[in-house]
């Protein structure tokens, strides 16, 4: 995997993978660094939700997020709550098996984080 960040000018970066896709981050008026880390966290792990939900009916799903952070440099994340919205008839036990192997094993960004960072979540399933 190869990226590469490029300064565009006052707060403003482009970010680009090895097949030139890229993302336009402007660390003032959009969201900063640590936001979008905080995002992918969440969005990493709503891919195991989906993927784990293959075979059952289900509408929407999201995740609210809340990042607790030191107030001494470096401003590393020390918690980050979850609360996971799953929409439709699904077994509370699978949603619930699914996010725990998500951060347990296959979730790539909330693996990468330090073990000293704790992560809580929730679960609210909402009728279809």
């Amino acid at each position: 995997m190869r990226g590469k960040v490029h300064w565009s000018g006052g707060t403003k970066l482009d970010c680009q993978n090895e097949k030139g896709q890229s993302l336009d981050v402007d660390w003032e008026q959009g969201p900063s660094p640590m936001q979008i880390f905080l995002q992918m966290i969440g969005a990493c792990s709503i891919v195991d939700v989906v993927v784990g939900l293959k075979d059952r009916e289900f509408g929407e799903v999201w995740v609210e997020l809340d990042g607790e952070r030191r107030s001494e440099y470096p401003r590393s994340f020390t918690k980050v709550n979850m609360v996971y919205h799953v929409e439709g008839d699904v077994p509370e036990k699978l949603v619930r098996r699914t996010i725990e192997k998500s951060h347990e094993k296959y979730c790539s960004v909330s693996n990468s984080l330090s073990r000293e960072i704790e992560i809580a979540w929730e679960l609210i399933l909402h009728d279809k």
